[in-house]
């Protein structure tokens, strides 16, 4: 009994010591978990719509050759393989011979999918040069976006979560964690209507070939920066349904930038929420969750000094104001001075 008593105690301290490294095994196993499923879905999903393509695809390819007895099957072989690799460099054979992908709004366009990691790969460096480039401009680009937007981020921050979630504990006398958790739910539904929804119906109108679901799939695909590259808008190859293509690049490469932007709010808004640091503590080293620890026992400490002046403003302000000795004595030496001196008289001082 004894024993059995004593081995509990010993893994109960096990557990408190290791509790962290605890937490973050679990943390790793769940993560692994969740990827082994996703690999699972998608395979399930995805595998039968490929294997029906690939049997369209080859029937289409022995239709062509039984219809046109003068092509082999090695010239078609050698042709498709070619047309392949240009459509991989972005260039097609359809037709397009009067469309460039290296123009300034495409090369913009470009551009900004490098710097900001979404990458569709609908268009490449086709030469060494443009591939050395490439390589030199996002060695310095990529950390100068993420400098530029984690900047711009938290410039947004103050106006837009800061700023809000303090007036409205002011006014309201509402704990600041509660005002923050709305605060977050209000913004990403806002966020998602204005950078999400209202965009995909925008693009049904622009692009001919999209329905809601590609369009919506797309703006998601963009600005949380997996990048694709299947659905990529300004692609058609009629001219009458888009007719102005380098307008309609810069106008989708601004687009990209502010909601790039705005998801990034977004994410840092819920990401410093209290109830997510309190949870991120679960899984951090010891020391590091103790110095987390001390930082939020500050921040604590902060909010409480801050109610507290609220208070005393409060109070201040509804109690009379009551001047200082020094002013006064000021006062008494300005009423001394402009009032004259009266001596009192004899008959004065006999009556007293």
């Amino acid at each position: 009994m004894t024993r059995c008593c004593a081995g509990g105690d010993w893994c109960s301290g096990f557990v408190d010591r290791h509790r962290s490294s605890l937490n973050f095994l679990l943390l790793v196993t769940c993560y692994t978990f969740y990827l082994v499923v996703g690999a699972g879905i998608f395979s399930s999903i995805e595998l039968p719509y490929e294997l029906e393509l690939r049997e369209q695809l080859q029937e289409a390819r022995d239709d062509f050759l039984r219809n046109n007895t003068c092509v082999s099957d090695a010239r078609l072989e050698e042709l498709l393989v070619r047309a392949l690799e240009a459509s991989n460099y972005g260039v097609s054979v359809l037709g397009n011979e009067s469309d460039r992908n290296w123009d300034f709004a495409s090369s913009f366009f470009f551009t900004s999918t490098v710097l900001t990691t979404t990458g569709y790969g609908h268009n490449v460096p086709l030469s060494d040069e443009g591939k050395a480039f490439c390589i030199f401009y996002s060695i310095f680009g990529i950390p100068l976006t993420l400098f530029f937007l984690s900047a711009v981020v938290q410039r947004i921050m103050v106006v837009v979560t800061q700023r809000p979630v303090s007036y409205f504990h002011r006014r309201w006398a509402m704990s600041k964690s509660k005002l923050a958790l709305i605060h977050a739910t209000c913004l990403t539904i806002l966020m998602t209507v204005l950078f999400l929804i209202i965009p995909a119906w925008i693009f049904i109108s622009l692009e001919k070939d999209w329905n809601f679901l590609e369009s919506l799939y797309f703006c998601f695909i963009s600005l949380t920066t997996i990048g694709l590259g299947d659905y990529v808008p300004g692609e058609t190859h009629s001219k009458e349904a888009n007719p102005h293509p380098q307008l309609y690049r810069l106008t989708i490469t601004v687009y990209l930038l502010l909601g790039l932007v705005c998801a990034l709010v977004v994410l840092e808004t819920c990401c410093e929420l209290p109830q997510m640091r309190r949870f991120r503590q679960r899984f951090y080293q010891e020391s590091v969750r103790e110095l987390d620890s001390e930082t939020t026992n500050i921040i604590d400490r902060e909010h409480k000094i801050d109610q507290l002046r609220d208070v005393t403003d409060h109070v201040t302000d509804t109690l009379p104001v009551i001047s200082s000795v020094s002013e006064q004595a000021a006062s008494l030496r300005q009423v001394s001075k402009s009032a004259p001196y009266i001596p009192v008289s004899s008959d004065n001082r006999k009556l007293r």
